[in-house]
């Protein structure tokens, strides 16, 4: 059982566009997808479409768009009525993959709604294997809240305890270190603010990052090193790294028409632990992450791969050497 926990998901609407983006002007949508999302969501959506068990914890009342969304396609949720409608986000696409999100900050949860929040996350993380925690914070909630979640859930099922997998950006990320997550799974963006929040030496631009596998693999080596179990670092189209105390590798996968990026990271974060519950090494871990990315890319919206529509044969492993 993977459990995951989104504490400001949303209703999203992706928006396809028959050219590019021009700002100020009237455009035509080509199509457009409504689902449900925020990074745990998309998690779990993606566990169930390659049949794994999985349970999304989130907030939301029993007639949100979001919660109903969720009931459509199956996805099995447990969330915490909080009198207030979530949050929708739109993304616009452009061909070729490009794409441009507005998102709004979410409804506000007051301390007993978060502490009500802790309570059925960890009701629901009894047995689990992995706990996914992800996605940005709503209003009032503390940002070291993964941390919390972290040491509440640890604390609660002991040497029995999921293992631990954060995917968020800003300062929340930076203060889940302190929960030494069992893995990060930051993109370019996240890991270049990630090392500027908290005081690793210069990494480099996004973009170097993404140029340089190895620029990558040295600040996920920092975090590892600082204690966090894993640090997987998408990439974009590049592909990603894997870094853990064993050793660090790069995969790229075989050239793809890009679509919609959106959700594409979440894909790679269910890549990553289907591989795992399958028993996979780290590098099988890495292949099938970047496989299920790759996938998502090429699928409209924020729609999720199954595993069967990956192609892990189509990823190149290459082992990293530390400087």
């Amino acid at each position: 059982m993977i459990v995951t926990l989104t504490a400001n998901p949303s209703l999203d609407r992706t928006v396809e566009l028959g050219g590019p983006l021009l700002r100020g002007e009237v455009q035509r949508a080509v199509a457009v997808r409504q689902e449900s999302g925020g990074k745990g969501v998309n998690v779990s959506r993606a566990l169930v479409a390659s049949g794994l068990d999985t349970i999304a914890v989130l907030p939301g009342d029993p007639a949100d768009p979001v919660l109903a969304g969720l009931e459509a396609t199956s996805v099995p949720f447990a969330a915490l009525p909080i009198g207030q409608a979530l949050r929708s986000n739109v993304t616009l696409t452009e061909p070729g993959g490009v794409t441009t999100k507005v998102n709004e900050p979410g409804p506000e949860l007051d301390g007993d709604q978060r502490e009500q929040l802790l309570t059925l996350l960890v009701k629901e993380s009894s047995g689990a294997t992995w706990v996914v925690l992800a996605g940005s914070l709503p209003p009032g909630i503390p940002t070291d809240f993964y941390t919390t979640a972290s040491e509440r859930l640890r604390a609660e099922f002991g040497a029995a305890a999921p293992k631990i997998a954060i995917d968020s950006s800003g300062a929340p990320l930076a203060a889940s270190l302190g929960g030494r997550p069992d893995l990060l799974k930051p993109n370019a963006d996240e890991l270049a603010e990630l090392a500027a929040l908290v005081g690793l030496p210069d990494v480099g631009t996004p973009a170097e990052l993404e140029a340089s596998p190895e620029r990558a693999a040295t600040a996920a080596r920092s975090l590892v090193e600082a204690g966090v179990g894993a640090v997987l670092a998408t990439l974009g189209a590049k592909g990603a790294v894997l870094v853990t105390a064993d050793g660090a590798w790069f995969a790229a996968h075989a050239p793809i028409k890009a679509v919609s990026t959106v959700g594409a990271g979440d894909s790679s974060l269910a890549g990553y632990l289907l591989a795992d519950i399958s028993g996979a090494d780290a590098e099988g871990r890495l292949r099938q992450a970047v496989a299920h990315g790759a996938a998502a890319a090429s699928l409209p919206g924020s729609t999720v791969p199954a595993v069967n529509q990956t192609d892990p044969s189509a990823v190149t492993i290459t082992a990293l050497t530390k400087d």
